[in-house]
């Protein structure tokens, strides 16, 4: 049975079967008090004008993939822990933060299927909002203790050298496939890591399973990001909700572009082309490459390394013990490996 039907949940949790029905219950419970807590502290402003900005993409929904891992962390120790709904609450807000930034520095127009608060309120009120966010996350931070302060600022300097070494690319002692798992280390796994291990400490679970989270949840964010590459490639906008192939024509370097920027296979010259070419102009160089990487072996292989950081992610499972928290866990593994939108 699916955990919630709320649409802002709809396009993680569809695919999630949540058989056992005290954990599912006291899941969709605790993720309704996040999402009334995260309405509640956006709109909570010195001045009114600033709460539509602030509140924006929590209005818009998302998958509340790191508040529902958070409290699965939790279900590996007193699962009726009072911080664990707050812990939650601080590793969205930390995540939406880095959404605002990140559609500043990539000029969105668009999230979530909504103008994005750049496009709407302009590039300097959007960092200023994302900044509020990451400061309200510090509080939170404060109040559940100090673990909760030191893992937020670690975290918060993985993200932001995680989206520095993207700016910066590769240096020359660095093979760009490692610079590009560096980089989705800091930007993408760093949270989901961040989440599980700190819903576990906050529930009280023993150091072995926090370091187990922590490691399962570093391999799933690594695999969800490959996925997501293969997502802007591979799905149609019907099921995805956006335009295919807008990462290859703003010329970004995910995982199946730089596999096939770095293929020395005769028969793929002009996809090579294409992609050093960097952001398309106009329309066809664009659908060309989708076209061609479409048929590149790059799809595959890149299917593969996101299929090897799954198998990592359920052996770390495996330290744990056997509950349905655990099974929830492995179903998320096969949903990101399956996910086709």
């Amino acid at each position: 049975m699916n955990l919630l039907s709320a649409p802002e949940h709809r396009s993680l949790v569809s695919g999630l079967a949540i058989d056992d029905p005290a954990l599912r219950d006291r899941l969709a419970e605790r993720l309704r008090s996040v999402e009334q807590h995260l309405r509640e502290r956006t709109a909570r402003t010195a001045d009114p004008r600033v709460a539509p900005l602030v509140g924006h993409l929590v209005a818009t929904g998302g998958k509340r993939l790191r508040p529902l891992l958070v409290l699965l962390g939790a279900e590996f120790g007193d699962a009726e822990s009072e911080g664990a709904v707050d812990a939650a609450v601080l590793a969205e807000l930390v995540h939406v933060s880095s959404l605002y930034h990140d559609d500043v520095i990539d000029n969105a127009d668009t999230r979530h299927g909504a103008a994005s608060a750049n496009a709407r309120w302009g590039n300097r009120r959007a960092v200023f909002a994302g900044d509020w966010l990451l400061a309200q996350a510090a509080q939170l931070a404060c109040a559940l203790g100090p673990h909760a302060v030191r893992m937020n600022a670690v975290t918060a300097d993985r993200l932001v050298q995680g989206q520095m070494l993207e700016l910066l690319g590769p240096d020359s002692g660095t093979a760009p496939l490692d610079h590009y798992f560096q980089v989705t280390a800091g930007k993408s796994a760093s949270l989901i890591a961040l989440s599980l291990r700190l819903g576990a400490l906050q529930a009280g679970a023993s150091a072995a399973y926090v370091d187990a989270l922590a490691e399962y949840g570093e391999q799933l964010g690594l695999a969800f990001q490959i996925s997501d590459d293969l997502l802007d490639i591979e799905a149609p906008a019907s099921s995805s909700g956006k335009e295919p192939g807008k990462d290859v024509e703003a010329g970004v370097l995910s995982l199946p572009v730089l596999l096939a920027l770095f293929d020395d296979e005769p028969g793929d010259g002009e996809l090579r082309a294409l992609l050093a070419a960097g952001p398309a102009a106009g329309t066809h160089p664009h659908r060309r490459a989708l076209e061609l990487l479409r048929d590149s072996p790059a799809l595959a292989t890149a299917e593969a390394m996101m299929d090897d950081r799954l198998a990592l992610a359920r052996t770390a499972l495996a330290a744990l013990p056997p509950t349905p928290a655990r099974w929830v866990l492995g179903s998320l593994c096969d949903f990101v490996a399956h996910r086709r939108g």
